[in-house]
């Protein structure tokens, strides 16, 4: 069977690619070598191919690069598949509708299969190092170790967050284990915790070692955070073949996950070794201009070569033609997925985080110019938002590939540590735990002249746990919207689908401007500023309705009628109900190829 030959090549693959060259700075060693473990694992240098060739599953054609990333995390209470309207098998991996045998997804080589061949490359590793590298605390056997067990630790996290329960495989593949029924994704969760938390005794905080410098490379404050938020996700509900509930294993109580997750995090803070960055348009800006140093708010990236990886090719602002003064990186690159239309005016208006992360507008058809053809901003429309953390724009390098952009996934960052501290401190001490750490995020989100009421007053005001939860559940979507971050969230706080229904009666409250919404403008007014290129845009904050002048021209900003109602339906599948589809089907091509072991619950 295609998925029998498939496992027991995974064996091969791992022994004879672990030392290939990744990407364009990892080591290149002859074939021969890496048939023999024992070399290879007692050589710091050769091991340090071997871990970095786990990483290769990442970057393949239709695995994270080109399904995973660009479809999981989509549709929330803020994001969305700006084309869920429009039926197939993409939208149905967004609107709550996969089935097994989707074309996106049903393939071999396809992100579920690429996660088990990353997890196999790992299992190989691990053993190799423990049976002949003395790994330890402090030698660099210790550290590729630690990263060893963190890179298994984030293929079998991101396996659970889009599929549920799913075969625990922590030793390399035999004849005896070919075939595995799927497992308690407890037992998987309880693994992965313990796997980390002995991870960050054997790998360097940020900055520490000249291997921690970059955020390509495990360290130990993304170690911590990341064993915290799986804690909470451990503990969180979620769908569990018998219904919608937490785990009843006590292991993974919330009183002993909490617990867990404060003092990981508390440890990160303690440490100085990440920070917020100074604002959030320079956090944005260094990731785009791709700078991967440690020790600033992003803990650990998914790395990607020059030429593979989607990020800008799927979230950036959009930009109509093959290339203009930004990219030459095809048409119509970015703009697939973005914000809800109502987020925009969710945020308060003298929030620094907002213009950052919603934008109204894409880059248009270019005309001739010098060096390069010259594209302006047009106004997009009101259902149709561009994340605007992802821009070409912003890039230090001009992406010429046309099927890929090579910038990195921020799989981690600070704010979120901060956040977890906030929620688990609120769930065990109260609010008052809590609130230093929330203070901390919205401080860099407003002006100094502004902190006085909407930090202080605001954070202060929350008096109860009950309001401090609220308000973390807020401050997650105002921070993280475009990261797609959200739905796992929703998932644990039991909210997926009250949100999603509450999002639905937000979008047509703003369609028809009633309730909360009755005062944002139906017309914008533009005209471009003084470089020709850029929109200065009057109308877009709440009671801009007064026309600024013959200067401007207007524009249409509504949504109504069958077409508007039909997108905000597309939310989610009408007849679907999201909390019962919380995970994607295991396709059907591993259905057949797993020898009668595998099945599909939740009703697949």
């Amino acid at each position: 069977m295609k998925h029998k030959i498939i496992i027991a090549g995974l064996i091969i693959s791992a022994l004879f690619s672990s030392c290939q060259q990744f990407e364009d700075d990892y080591l290149d060693t002859d074939a021969p070598s890496t048939l023999d473990p024992a070399l290879i694992f007692s050589e710091p240098a050769l091991a340090k191919g071997a871990v970095d060739g786990i990483k290769v599953p990442f970057a393949e054609t239709n695995s994270y690069r080109g399904r995973f990333l660009p479809y999981y995390g989509l549709n929330t209470d803020t994001e969305w598949y700006n084309t869920s309207q429009t039926a197939g098998d993409k939208a149905d991996l967004c609107v709550y509708d996969a089935k097994p045998s989707n074309t996106e997804m049903n393939t071999t080589n396809n992100a579920y299969s690429m996660m088990f061949s990353g997890i196999e490359r790992a299992n190989v590793c691990i053993k190799g190092m423990r049976q002949y590298g003395d790994p330890k605390p402090g030698n660099e056997m210790g550290q590729l170790l630690g990263e060893a067990l963190t890179l298994r630790a984030i293929y079998y996290a991101d396996l659970l967050k889009a599929w549920g329960d799913v075969p625990a495989r922590f030793e390399p593949i035999t004849t005896a284990t070919l075939y595995l029924p799927k497992s308690s994704r407890d037992v998987i969760y309880k693994q992965l915790i313990a796997d980390l938390g002995e991870a960050s005794t054997l790998v360097a905080w940020p900055n520490a070692t000249s291997y921690t410098s970059t955020v390509e490379h495990v360290n130990k404050a993304f170690v911590k955070a990341f064993r915290a938020r799986l804690a909470l996700v451990a503990s969180g509900f979620q769908q569990y073949p018998d219904g919608i509930r937490r785990s009843t294993d006590p292991e993974l109580s919330v009183a002993n996950m909490y617990a867990l997750a404060l003092q990981e995090s508390r440890e990160v803070i303690a440490s100085g070794s990440a920070r917020l960055e100074s604002t959030f348009e320079g956090l944005w800006r260094k990731y785009n201009q791709e700078i991967t140093t440690a020790g600033g708010e992003s803990l650990w990236e998914l790395p990607f070569a020059d030429g593979r990886g989607r990020m800008l090719f799927t979230f950036a602002v959009k930009h109509t033609s093959a290339s203009d003064q930004f990219q030459q990186n095809g048409a119509n690159r970015g703009g697939v997925a973005g914000p809800l239309p109502f987020v925009f005016y969710d945020y308060d208006q003298t929030d620094l985080r907002r213009d950052v992360t919603c934008v109204p507008y894409k880059w248009g058809t270019a005309v001739a110019g010098t060096p390069y053809p010259i594209a302006k901003q047009e106004l997009a429309s009101l259902d149709t938002w561009c994340f605007g953390k992802y821009r070409y724009e912003w890039m230090t390098r001009r992406v010429t590939s046309d099927n890929d952009d090579g910038v990195n996934k921020m799989y981690m960052r600070y704010a979120e540590v901060l956040l977890i501290a906030a929620e688990t401190a609120n769930e065990l001490e109260g609010p008052g735990a809590a609130m230093p750490y929330l203070k901390e995020i919205r401080r860099r989100s407003f002006s100094s002249a502004d902190q006085a009421v909407k930090v202080e007053n605001y954070v202060n005001s929350k008096s109860s746990k009950e309001a401090m939860f609220n308000a973390i559940v807020d401050e997650n979507k105002f921070e993280f919207t475009g990261e797609m971050e959200r739905k796992q969230a929703l998932i644990r706080w039991n909210l997926l689908k009250t949100n999603l229904d509450l999002a639905k009666q937000k979008m047509a409250n703003l369609s028809a401007r009633t309730g909360e919404y009755a005062d944002v403008p139906s017309i914008l007014y533009y005209k471009y500023k003084s470089d020709n290129v850029s929109l200065d845009i009057y109308g877009l904050n709440r009671g801009e309705t007064t026309n600024p002048g013959a200067t401007y021209t207007s524009f249409a900003w509504t949504w109504t009628g069958t077409a508007a109602d039909t997108k905000v339906n597309s939310l989610y599948k009408t007849g679907v109900n999201p909390d019962n589809r919380q995970y994607w089907p295991i396709w059907q091509v591993f259905l057949d190829g797993s020898n009668g072991q595998l099945k599909n619950d939740f009703g697949y």
